[in-house]
């Protein structure tokens, strides 16, 4: 008995800046985020990209990104997809982009990436004030 439906495996998660393709097909990341590092908070991102590569599965599925608070219960941002992976040996690429997001304080920010429901991976996502030099700091603001 052949399988119909088989969940997908998350081959890798990425955030970076921009996801470009090239002439022959390939994408190419730019960018690749592990800490945001911000000069004023509050401040509103123009335009953060997640690169998912799925592999291994069978079936039609709805994949879902969401950007989650320091809270850890307040979704920032939220996009849903559906793709389909016909054989278990070829693989689906899918590039979310989230824009106008803003953030608020610092900290620990936590993007999640989900199929059908189902928690693939959830890695932490630092956001640090980093004013510019010569910028006070919150702190020495109200010295």
């Amino acid at each position: 008995m052949q399988a119909t439906r088989i969940l997908p495996d998350l081959q890798c998660s990425l955030m970076c800046e921009e996801v470009r393709q090239e002439v022959n097909g390939n994408l190419f990341l730019i960018g690749v985020v592990n800490v945001v590092r911000l000069p004023q908070l509050p401040i509103v991102a123009g335009r953060i990209c997640i690169f998912n590569r799925w592999a291994a599965g069978i079936g039609a599925f709805n994949e879902t990104v969401r950007l989650i608070a320091p809270d850890q219960t307040t979704v920032i941002s939220k996009s849903e997809l559906k793709f389909e992976l016909r054989d278990p040996a070829l693989s689906a690429t899918n590039v979310t982009f989230f824009g106008q997001v803003k953030f608020e304080v610092a900290g620990t920010y936590y993007m999640e990436v989900l199929v059908d429901d189902v928690m693939k991976l959830r890695y932490p996502v630092p956001v640090v004030h980093a004013p510019m030099p010569g910028q006070p700091t919150p702190a020495e603001k109200q010295g």
